[in-house]
This record gives C-alpha cells, structure tokens and sequence, in this order.
C-alpha cells in the first residue's frame, strides 16, 4: 500500500485505448489494464482511462479531434502531466498529440522501455536498453518537449531522456553505433561461455512477465534470483546447475519474461540474453494459470519464440499457481488440451518433484546407449565414466573393462574424449569407438 504522502507526489496519468474493427473490446480492456500495471512498475499513479471505437487509426492523433478535445478536458480536469497510450506513435502524431494537450504523451513503447531502464542492474542490461531507448529516440527528435523544463523525472526522463533536448541525430547514431560495438564484444564471451556449456543439458524457462518463473528458478536451484510481485521485476539472464538425481544434471537459465507488443528494439537489443532461449535444448513455458488471461499471454510468448528463432524447441507446458485456481475443474480441462503439461505451485512446493521426474523422463528419452571398452590399467576412469552416464552393465574380463552405459549424445563424445585422452598418455592404441569418432572428439 502506497502512503497517501507518497501519492502525491506520484507522477498522474490517464490511458488511452482504441478498439478497432479487428480488437474485441475485452481484448482492448485487458490491455488498459495490463498497461495500468505497466504504469504503477514505472511509478505513475492512473487516474483516468479513455476508450474510442474506431474504424481506423486517425493518421493525425491516433484518436479523433472530438476524443482529443475531450482528452484535453480531462486533462484540464485532473491536473495531469501525461498521457498514455496503449500503441505506438508515429513521431508526427506525438507531436501534434502534444502540442494539443500541453502535456507529455508516451506510448506503450516508450513505457517499456522506461521500466526496462529503471529495472537495468547490470553493465550488459543497461547497454542493451539504452540501445533500444537511442532507436525508439532516434526518429522522434524533432518532438518539441518543452514542457520537460516544468518536470522532474517521470517517464521518458530516465536514460536518453534527460539529454535528448541537446542531443542531435549525429551524436544519437554515434552512440548507437558505439553501443552496438560494445554488445558485439559482450556477446562474443556470452558465445565463448556458451562453447563451454556446449556438452551439456540446457532447459530455458520462458513465459509471460511476473507468472513466477524465477520463484521456480529459485526453488529448483537456490539461484536467489530476486522476486517481486512486479512486471520485469529481472532482466538478465540466470544460469544455473540443476541436479535431477540419476546422474541427470543439467543448465537452468531464467531469462527475461515477454509481454504483449514487446517493444522490436528491445528484442532486437537483448538477442545475445534471449539467445539462452534460441539454444535451448528443452524450454519450460511457465504459465499464470490463475490469470484471467492465461490463454492470450500463452499466444504472445508462443510469438515471441517464434520470432526469435526458437520455434522447433521442444517445449513443456508448466502451469503454476495452481493454489490460487478457484476451479479446480479447470485443470482437467487443460490437461485434455495440454495433454503432456505439467501443473505445479512454486510457492507452496505442490508438484514440483513431480515435475523434476518429468524432466528426467524427457532427458531419458534423448538419451543414446552405448558400449566403450577402458584397459584395465585404466579403471580409474570407470568412476568418472558413472559421474557422466547412467551405467547399465560393467563386464571385468581380461584385460579391458566393458562398459554398456546411457547418456546424452554430448556426454557421450566427452567420454569418448576423456578415454582418447588418457589412453594416448598411457601409450594405449584408441578404442574401436573412438577410432571410429576421432573426428569428432
């Protein structure tokens, strides 16, 4: 609960929404009200709502000149310094939208971004948004703010805001470029880090934004990855070992959540940290199954996956929050539709071992049987050969040790290399396996 002292001195604002002939109006008003949430995470206080039906974009406001007229009233009427929109604006329609209210217009965009830079903890996460910031700025240059000089703060300020009155489009393309070098150089080691995971198992958890998908991190891996009750509560990305029992451990990242109409500078910036998502061997789509949207969030993260490359993953279905389902007929029914979903509460601790079996279930299924032969002088490296796999049958006779095991493909070629390796110290000929593999290994 927010003091009534702090209250006032919250920036106050009113949002807009248009229902045209392709939008529901409850599609429309679950917008507003997720871009209210969008709003209160930035610190702006929503005081109003303003909904017009039409049958297309008015070029010149985005609304009509009778819905800016009673815009402007409200505003009047209120004492308001912003506006917000759900959509984006064409940098002509920010301005004329501003020249006619006397006050700060900012889009959904805009918004994102914003709390995107408040949220920015860490050197490569504030590169990124400040990239994606500079090329939202970039064509609204010309917007005349001049009403920046009466604010303190607020949306938009924070970052290439609080210059962007001084800043020229050679300076900002200077900048970017800048940027852009400098996220090149952060991917490179993110893709070194990367070659040396590549022998292992890699799940990525993905989802709509604040559907507890770090709480889940947390729990299955004690990451202490920090959880609010907040819309983009983390931006960068988490990795961490995840032990399955059977021998089964694998890479658990937590990347940033996604949301309707992701601004494409912010997916554009963050590639390297979604590209996590991009290599995954297995994701995890956590789902809100208590939300009242639930289905539409699962059609935007679907998108977004898409969109950047990850489509063909396979994909598990983990719906949390099962606790705070009212109707718990519910759950039949999605597993009808889901049939190979799992249903969990991460806070509560319900089904959560249930759902390490099944992702042990899945590594299993991936997994490849084979046999390798290790000299006898060698049998050091049976211990280690059991760290990797999952043995089935060891055979000690004559001089070597036969050994039938299960494992993924990567660990595999790793105990393939491990056994080269030492028996090449060793002055030992290679095993047929690996002969066969030197290639690879």
């Amino acid at each position: 609960m927010i003091p009534d002292s702090q209250k006032q001195e919250m920036e106050k604002a009113i949002l807009v929404g248009v229902i045209l002939p392709r939008n529901q109006r409850w599609e429309v008003e679950e917008n507003l009200a997720e871009l209210k949430l969008l709003a209160a995470t930035s610190g702006v206080e929503v005081v109003d709502e303003l909904l017009q039906e039409r049958r297309q974009i008015n070029p010149t406001y985005f609304i009509g000149k009778g819905k800016v007229d009673e815009l402007h009233r409200m505003v009047k009427m209120y004492g308001i310094s912003t506006v917000i929109f759900d959509d984006d604006l064409t940098p002509a329609q920010g301005r004329n939208l501003e020249k006619a209210l006397d006050v700060k217009i900012v889009d959904r965009s805009i918004l994102i971004l914003d709390i995107f830079a408040r949220h920015a903890r860490t050197r490569e996460a504030k590169t990124q948004v400040e990239l994606a910031q500079l090329k939202h700025l970039l064509p609204r240059l010309t917007r005349q703010w001049t009403h920046l000089s009466r604010q303190v703060g607020g949306i938009g300020t924070k970052g290439p805001g609080e210059t962007q009155l001084e800043t020229d489009r050679r300076l900002i393309r200077n900048r970017i470029e800048t940027l852009q070098k400098e996220l090149e150089k952060i991917d490179q080691r993110r893709v070194t880090r990367r070659q040396g995971r590549k022998g292992c198992f890699k799940i990525s958890l993905v989802g709509y934004t604040n559907v507890g998908k770090s709480t889940l991190m947390n729990l299955l891996t004690d990451a202490e990855v920090l959880v609010e009750n907040q819309l983009f509560a983390t931006l960068d990305s988490t990795i961490r070992r995840l032990h399955l029992g059977n021998h089964y451990e694998v890479l658990l990242s937590d990347t940033v959540g996604f949301i309707r109409k992701l601004p494409h500078q912010l997916i554009a910036s963050f590639k390297s940290t979604l590209d996590e998502v991009a290599e995954a061997d297995l994701l995890l789509h956590v789902v809100d199954v208590s939300h009242p949207a639930f289905q539409e969030q699962i059609h935007t993260v679907n998108e977004v996956i898409r969109e950047i490359g990850a489509g063909e993953t396979p994909t598990l279905m983990v719906f949390n929050k099962i606790d705070l389902l009212k109707e718990k007929a519910q759950i039949s029914a999605l597993k009808k539709q889901y049939p190979e979903s799992v249903f969990i509460s991460a806070t509560q601790h319900i089904r959560t071992q249930h759902l390490k079996k099944v992702l042990s279930d899945f590594i299993e299924r991936n997994f490849v049987e084979k046999t390798i032969r290790i000299p006898i002088q060698l049998s050091g490296l049976v211990n280690r050969v059991h760290r990797m796999a999952v043995v089935l049958q060891e055979d000690y006779s004559g001089e070597y040790i036969t050994m039938r095991f299960k494992c993924n493909p990567a660990d595999y070629l790793r105990i393939l290399r491990m056994v080269k390796t030492a028996m090449s110290e060793n002055g030992k000929s290679l095993p047929r396996e690996a002969e066969e593999l030197n290639g690879e290994i």
